[in-house]
Formats: structure tokens, sequence, C-alpha cells
């Protein structure tokens, strides 16, 4: 790829490479010898444009493997560390964390040096015993000895002089509230109440929390009742009943699933505290660790464990399934309660997990009223559930717009873009780090769902939600109803004719080749020429798919200069 400032993608063009097999071969040696550990890449020739393009992957090395540095400069020097869009070079404290990343044990089943097994709490034990009871009574384990028990789940080990030890696991899950306050004086839950929408928005207005600390299956109860206690709630009352039933603005199942996997997910090498913030409309749940799991494949079958001890207990408990369906009983347990989608967040850089999770009913009739102020834009329903989101969360990126619609990168980029030069949304961020806040237009009409000044209006866009085409590409088809300047509209018909060009390429390719030069936005200028006399500087290119697929002139065609 070159720059071109005037190519049809905004930044780049395609050169071509005339020896690919050789240029892949010297990548593979490079690899091979550059490094302290012999790099394996996966390298692919793809055709664009009748141009040979070398696809290069890179897979992410094993824990044992790390960290790769560059031989000549040797560590810390050598090493590097993608920190959001740049590269980091690596501190000592970097660098002991990959070194811990080599033990084959992890870490928590490494010995807490300064526990005893006195630390070990009696009533926690019984407790877990009582669970395991209640979710299979035939379990062989409830008939050993407590100090059979502790070693059968990693809580004890022996120690250097041969006496029994606890493990990190075994203080988590059974410790005494004292130890743990000892031995891990920033591992417990926050339970923090935030007024309005924002992270303390006033000074003067301080926030309320919470403290909890206790052995795991405890500190799950606890949690859970103080979410539910202050949780606003509903109620039914069933045919044949005497008595309502009260039902939490947000599931019970999906409270108790949030909890688990905060708990047994999160990293107890960081000393930082799982926070549940509750704001006005949304329980925000945030613990350290970003999830081993690709963001893009939570909530599919299998799951990658950082506490395996944890993990176990809590499997003979029924308190988790360690299968990966997690997230996705939490999702559907959100839909068919009508509520927005769980939002999840994992940040490698600042190694912190994130879940959000909101009150109020999804695209229900005073959304729909609220949305009806934006009906001149043909709003795909993808994008009205964007509206939503950010007007509810205050910002909203690319990942978190593919977990609400269920798109590839590429549609969501466009999609974003559409909104954007809509002026309902500003774009702040670069790279990757790009992200999405609202703008004045959309605030000036109000954070209230259904402002007085369209109550007259509410039934163009009635409980029916028709008139919200299911057609994605409704945006591009009707560029009309955007700001009406000609620089606008030529904008959305080279994003139109960009998407048709990407039409012809593989689907991961497309992506790839697609997120090119979208960091730094250039403007193009394109004239229209008669089909049949190229101007000898440009290059031809047809503006209709099965054209650009069969390499066939049509009756329309640009040239780009």
């Amino acid at each position: 790829m070159v720059r071109e400032e005037l190519a049809l993608f905004p930044a780049y063009e395609v050169e071509g490479i005339a020896q690919p097999e050789k240029l892949g071969t010297e990548i593979a040696t490079q690899c091979r010898n550059t490094f302290n550990q012999p790099v394996r890449v996966d390298i692919s020739t793809e055709i664009i444009d009748g141009k040979a393009v070398l696809v290069v992957h890179v897979p992410e090395a094993p824990p044992q493997d790390k960290p790769i540095f560059f031989k000549a400069q040797g560590l810390p020097k050598g090493a590097l560390r993608r920190i959001s869009s740049t590269d980091q070079h690596c501190t000592e404290d970097d660098l002991a964390v990959f070194y811990q990343g080599r033990q084959t044990d992890s870490f928590d089943s490494t010995l807490v040096a300064d526990a005893t097994t006195d630390d070990l709490l009696p009533e926690a034990i019984a407790d877990y015993r009582q669970s395991c009871a209640e979710a299979n009574p035939d379990a062989e384990e409830l008939r050993w000895s407590d100090e059979d028990l502790l070693q059968s789940l990693g809580c004890i080990r022996r120690n250097s002089q041969g006496a029994w030890q606890p493990t990190v696991a075994g203080l988590m899950l059974f410790g005494k509230p004292v130890a743990l306050r000892r031995c891990f004086p920033m591992m417990r839950v926050d339970y923090i109440r935030v007024p309005g929408r924002e992270w303390v928005p006033h000074p003067d207005r301080r926030f309320d929390t919470i403290d909890l600390r206790d052995p795991l299956l405890r500190l799950v109860r606890r949690a859970q009742a103080a979410i539910l206690d202050d949780l606003p709630k509903g109620f039914a009352l069933e045919e044949g009943d005497l008595q309502r039933h009260d039902k939490p603005a947000i599931p019970l199942r999906v409270i108790r699933e949030a909890l688990v996997n905060a708990l047994m997910h999160r990293s107890y090498r960081s000393h930082s505290p799982v926070q549940i913030i509750r704001y006005a409309n949304r329980l925000e749940i945030r613990n350290p660790g970003f999830s081993l799991k690709s963001q893009d494949h939570l909530g599919e079958p299998g799951s990658q464990l950082r506490n395996p001890r944890i993990a176990a207990a809590l499997y003979d408990t029924r308190l988790a399934e360690t299968k990966g369906s997690g997230i996705r009983v939490m999702r559907e347990s959100m839909e068919q309660a009508g509520l927005t989608p769980p939002l999840f967040e994992s940040d490698r850089g600042n190694d912190q997990f994130v879940a959000r999770y909101f009150f109020h009913h999804f695209l229900g009739a005073e959304d729909i009223a609220w949305l009806a102020q934006f009906k001149e834009l043909h709003l795909s329903e993808d994008e009205a559930k964007a509206l939503i989101v950010v007007r509810e969360a205050g910002a909203l990126n690319n990942g978190t717009y593919r977990e609400l619609s269920k798109v590839d990168t590429l549609t969501a980029s466009q999609s974003l873009r559409r909104l954007r030069d809509a002026g309902l949304l500003a774009q702040k961020g670069r790279g990757s780090a790009t992200y999405y806040v609202p703008t004045e237009r959309l605030l000036d009409n109000g954070l209230s769902s259904n402002p007085p000044s369209l109550s007259s209006e509410s039934g163009d866009l009635s409980s029916n939600p028709q008139p919200l085409s299911s057609n994605p590409d409704s945006l591009s088809s009707n560029p009309s109803g955007l700001p009406a300047n000609a620089e606008n509209r030529q904008s959305k018909f080279d994003e139109t004719l960009r998407g048709q060009l990407l039409d012809g390429i593989s689907g991961t390719l497309a992506a790839k080749v697609g997120a090119l030069g979208q960091r730094h936005p250039r403007k193009i200028y394109v004239t229209w020429s008669s089909p049949f006399a190229p101007c000898g500087r440009g290059v031809w290119m047809s503006c209709l798919p099965c054209c650009a697929v069969t390499r066939r002139w049509c009756d329309k065609t640009i040239c780009v200069r």
C-alpha cells in the first residue's frame, strides 16, 4: 500500500508486490532470527484490482514465551507493549508480569506468604459444603475431611518447610475477613450509589458507598442483596395469586451472572476492588483484569479461565458454568425482559473489564417518540439503537456498535460516520481509540424521553417501528435527508461507491482494506466523464457492483484523478 492523497480510498491505494513469495520468505526468516524467540507468522497472498497484496498475521505469543524482544537491543529496551494505538517500551514492572505469566501454575494456586491455615473460616467451609450438597447431594467430596477437601480444591499447599499453607484461591474462598484485609487490603467489592448519569458530576454532591469484604460465596450473596435493595422494582400479580411478586429492573439471573463473572474472572494480581456503580439509568460493574477471550467472541462456547481454582469451586456450587455461557445468558435474559442489551468493554491497556446494564425498556413507546425528531434521516433500526445507547451512556465506539447490531467492523464504521455527518455524534480520539459522543443537536432535544415539543407528533413513529427502516443501507440510499450541501452529498456518494467496490473482496480482507485511511480522512474529488473517453491520468472504475466484479463497462463510470 502507498499513500495517495487523491485516491478513491482516502489515504492509501494498492501498489502491488512483484514477487510476493520472495518477500514472504524474507519476512518469515526475519521473524525467526530477529527476536529472542522465533515468531511464527501466517502469510498469505491476496489479489486486489489485479495486484498482489501480502497479508501477514502475527498471533499472540503464549504466556510461557513472553516477553518477546529484539535480540540486538536486549531487555528492557527491546521489548514493546501495545497500549491503545501506540507502542510503549516495557518497564521493569511489565517484565515482572510477563515472567510471572510463564509459571505453569495459575496465580490463584500460589501460596500467600504471611497466611496460615488458622486464617481459614470454618463457617465458610461449611457454607461451601451446604451449597455443594444442594447442587449435587451425591458429590464424593462431601464425605471428605476439611483438610482433604481443601487439598482437592487447591486451596492449601505445602510450603518449602512442608507445612500446609493457604493459596490465593483458599484465602479468597474461605478466608476470614480480618485475614483478607491483612493480606489483600484492596480485594473487596465497593457498591457505589452515584446521583445522576455521570461519575460525580457535582463535587459538592458526594456519592454513597458500601465496602464489602467476605469469602467469595458470602460476598456474592451480600453484593446481590445490596444491588436488589437499591434497584427500582416493578410488581406482577399473576392470575390466581393472592400476593404480588416484585421484579427488579434488571432480571435476578443477570445480576447473579454479572457478579460471579466479575469475581471469578477478575485479576487477583491487581490490588484494586471490584466496583459496582449504580447510576440513575444503569448499573456498571468494573473489575480489574481484561477479558482473556476476545470481545468479538464473548458469548460463544468455551471459556478462558484466569483463576481455574476459584472457577472450579464456583462450578461445584452451580454459581458458575465455566462453559462460556454466562454472557449469552445475560444477553438473552435482558432481551426477554425487553431491556437494552448489556454492553461489555474489555480494556487491555488499563487492564479492566466493564459491564453496563440499563434499566429502561429498549425502543419502547417513549424512545420511539424521542426518535421521531430524526425521522427525516431515515434511520435504520441499528442506528436508532445506537442513538438510544449514546443518549444513555454518553459515549459509543465501534465495538459497542458491533455488539448492539451484530455487524462487522466496516459496517459499524460506516454507520457511525453517517450519524457523525448528520450532526448527531461527534468523533473523538484517533485510530483504534476512536469513540463518539452526543452532539448539542442530539442533547438539545433533551435527554427527556418524551419532550413536550414532540408530543403532538409522536404518531409519526408509533409503537410499530416500521418507519425505522430495517434496511441498514437506508441512510446511504437516501442521502438527501442529510444536510443539503454539495460537500456532504459528495461524501455520501463516495462512501456508497467505496462500499460497493469492497463487495468484490473477501470479508476479512475487505474489513482490513476498508479500515485503511480512516484514521486521517481526506477529501477526494470525483468528476463525471464519458464512459468511452478516458482522460489518461486516472483509473476507470465502475459505479455498479456487477461491473466491479465482471470488469465490464457500463453506462455510468467515474474517473478518479
